[in-house]
């Protein structure tokens, strides 16, 4: 049964669904990925949400930055902050016309718009000087090592100790600049492609206004702050594990369907949700449930339905 027009909800899109680490990223096959994620999209239009979609940018940001070290010397440097833009818009332009070719297809009228957001940052946080944010390709520990040594790299092993990705500053995300913009359009029933890949992260200078900061921010600390500051009743986190587990990876790692804030904070603390993967997503879910939503749903891509009867994923609730 369908929900009121009224039913808010954030939905953070992984930037590994549109662009896989261990595929070649390219164009071709970040419209392809796209496409096929469209489907969990429209599910929840039809469910008669109004929607602000964020995405992540990690595969993305890392191939734009390697461009231009490649590029070192015959072009101009272009900064960390300014690729996180660039990425905002062409992938907001991917998902923008995927979506309303999926929307045209299904013979449903509603407007899809992207808006290069910028998030508010504390220019003195200090995860600007601790990088732990994977960005770009995955790399055998051989390839990590000559980046580390050649290109001064930060790099970390990304899932086991042969797969390694370079890592970059994540500030915590403070407030969304355009939250104003976003929240009227969503409520008219617009659905807002905003915060993609964290967004910018800027902060206020006393004398200059909004200055931008190199680094990116989780999608998903982004999602939360963004579903706080438009009214959002549900986040929901598509991701590429099906749900959230306890004991990942061992003999007795099980799924949990279903998380009270203060379990989910409890596992957390206890290091069961690593930083460099389910953690973030978490995190989220717990901060924007805390500050006021209903309900977080982190799940897979292709089970959102499932997901959203509470057949499915895991559930995190006051």
């Amino acid at each position: 049964m369908g929900l009121n027009k009224s039913h808010c909800a954030v939905v953070a899109l992984g930037g590994n669904a549109i662009s896989p680490t261990d595929e070649h990223g390219s164009i071709a096959n970040q419209f392809l990925h796209t496409r096929e994620s469209m489907g969990a999209i429209v599910t929840l239009v039809k469910r008669n949400y109004n929607l602000a979609i964020t995405h992540g940018n990690g595969p993305q940001v890392g191939t734009a930055m390697r461009r231009v070290e490649l590029s070192r010397g015959v072009l101009p440097t272009v900064p960390l902050g300014v690729l996180v833009a660039d990425t905002q818009g062409s992938m907001g332009y991917m998902i923008e016309q995927s979506l309303m070719n999926r929307l045209d297809k299904e013979k449903i009228d509603r407007p899809v718009i992207t808006i290069v957001t910028q998030i508010l940052v504390d220019e003195n946080d200090p995860a600007l000087k601790i990088p732990t944010k994977f960005i770009g390709e995955v790399y055998s520990h051989e390839e990590a090592l000559k980046f580390m040594l050649q290109e001064n790299w930060t790099m970390r092993p990304y899932n086991s100790l042969d797969r390694w990705r370079r890592v970059v500053g994540s500030p915590m995300p403070l407030g969304i600049v355009n939250s104003k913009t976003i929240r009227e359009h969503v409520q008219s029933g617009v659905i807002v492609l905003a915060a993609g890949g964290g967004g910018i992260p800027v902060y206020r200078d006393p004398d200059k206004g909004l200055e931008g900061v190199d680094a990116v921010i989780d999608k998903d600390r982004a999602a939360a702050i963004l579903g706080h500051d438009i009214d959002a009743d549900e986040l929901i986190i598509l991701t590429d594990a099906d749900a959230v587990y306890l004991d990942f990876g061992k003999p007795t790692q099980r799924r949990v369907p279903r998380l009270r804030i203060a379990e989910a904070q409890k596992y957390l603390e206890e290091d069961q949700f690593p930083e460099g993967s389910m953690g973030p997503k978490v995190d989220a879910a717990i901060s924007f449930v805390r500050g006021g939503g209903s309900r977080a749903v982190i799940c897979g891509l292709f089970s959102i339905e499932a997901a959203l009867d509470g057949l499915a994923g895991t559930e995190i609730v006051p």
